[in-house]
C-alpha cells in the first residue's frame, strides 16, 4: 500500500510540474544557487526540525522542478547537483547532527539576547511569566525569530568552517614540515652512503700506499727512481770514503 501511495505521489508531482512555467523553474534555480553553501536545509527550503521523510519528499519535488531535462536554465544542472548534495548531507546522521548542534547553539544565543531585552521591557516580561513560557514559544515560531535564527546559524557555521580550514592549514603546514625533514634526512643518509662507498672503493689504493710507506719509509712518487744506499761499514767497497786519521 505504501509503495502504491509513493508511485501516485510521484505521478501527481510529474503531472503538476509538467504545467510549471519556465519562469518558475528559472526562479527556483536562482534561489538554489543563491543559498548559503554550508546549510543544506536552505537548499531544500526546509525548516530545521524537518524529518528525514520531509527531506526525501522535498528533494523529489524540487529536483523535478529544476531537472536539466525539464528546465532550460543554463545553470539547471548546477542547481540539480546542489539539491542532490543537500539531500545526501541531511540523510547522513553525523552531518545532520552537526548542523542541528549549530542550530541549537544559535537558539541559545538568541534566547540569551531575548532575555536581556525582556528585562528592559517590563510588560513583555510580565506577559512571559503569566503565560508560563507560551509567550516565548509563540515568539520562537514567529517569522522574525526564524529569520534571526537563520542568520545566526549562518554565522556559527561560517565560524566553524573558518576554524576547520585554519586547522587544516596548520595540519598541512605540519605535514609539509615533516615531509621536508624526512627528505633532508634521506638526503643526508644518501650522502653518507655515497661517501662510505667512495671510501671503500679507494681501499686498495690506500693499502698499497701504506705498504709502500712501510717499505721505503716514505711514500714514493709514481715513476721515481731511488739511488742505492751507501753503507760505510763495508770496507770492501772502494767508493766508500773512510774517515782519515789525523796525527
Amino acid at each position: 500500500m505504501g509503495d502504491a501511495t509513493t508511485v501516485d505521489d510521484d505521478l501527481l508531482l510529474k503531472n503538476f510540474f509538467a504545467e510549471v512555467s519556465e519562469v518558475e523553474r528559472d526562479n527556483e534555480v536562482l534561489r538554489i544557487l543563491s543559498c548559503f553553501k554550508l546549510n543544506a536545509f536552505e537548499y531544500l527550503n526546509l525548516p530545521f526540525d524537518a524529518s528525514v521523510d520531509d527531506v526525501r519528499r522535498q528533494y523529489r519535488k524540487l529536483s523535478l522542478l529544476v531537472h536539466p531535462d525539464k528546465c532550460k536554465h543554463p545553470q539547471a544542472k548546477d542547481a540539480f547537483g546542489a539539491l542532490a548534495k543537500a539531500q545526501q548531507l541531511l540523510l547522513d546522521s553525523q552531518e545532520r547532527e552537526y548542523i542541528i548542534s549549530q542550530v541549537n547553539a544559535a537558539k541559545e544565543e538568541l534566547r540569551a539576547k531575548r532575555k536581556k531585552q525582556l528585562k528592559k521591557d517590563t510588560a513583555s516580561k510580565l506577559k512571559s511569566l503569566v503565560d508560563d513560557g507560551k509567550y516565548e514559544q509563540q515568539y520562537e515560531q514567529s517569522e522574525e525569530f526564524q529569520q534571526q535564527l537563520k542568520l545566526k546559524v549562518r554565522e556559527l557555521l561560517t565560524d566553524q568552517e573558518w576554524r576547520r580550514r585554519k586547522m587544516q592549514m596548520r595540519i598541512s603546514e605540519e605535514e609539509g614540515r615533516l615531509k621536508k625533514d624526512e627528505e633532508e634526512t634521506k638526503e643526508m643518509w644518501k650522502r653518507k652512503r655515497e661517501h662510505e662507498e667512495q671510501w671503500e672503493g679507494t681501499r686498495e689504493n690506500r693499502v698499497s700506499s701504506w705498504r709502500d710507506f712501510m717499505k721505503t719509509g716514505k711514500k714514493a712518487k709514481k715513476g721515481e727512481l731511488r739511488p742505492p744506499k751507501l753503507k760505510t761499514e763495508d770496507p770492501n767497497k772502494s767508493y766508500v770514503q773512510r774517515p782519515v786519521k789525523r796525527g
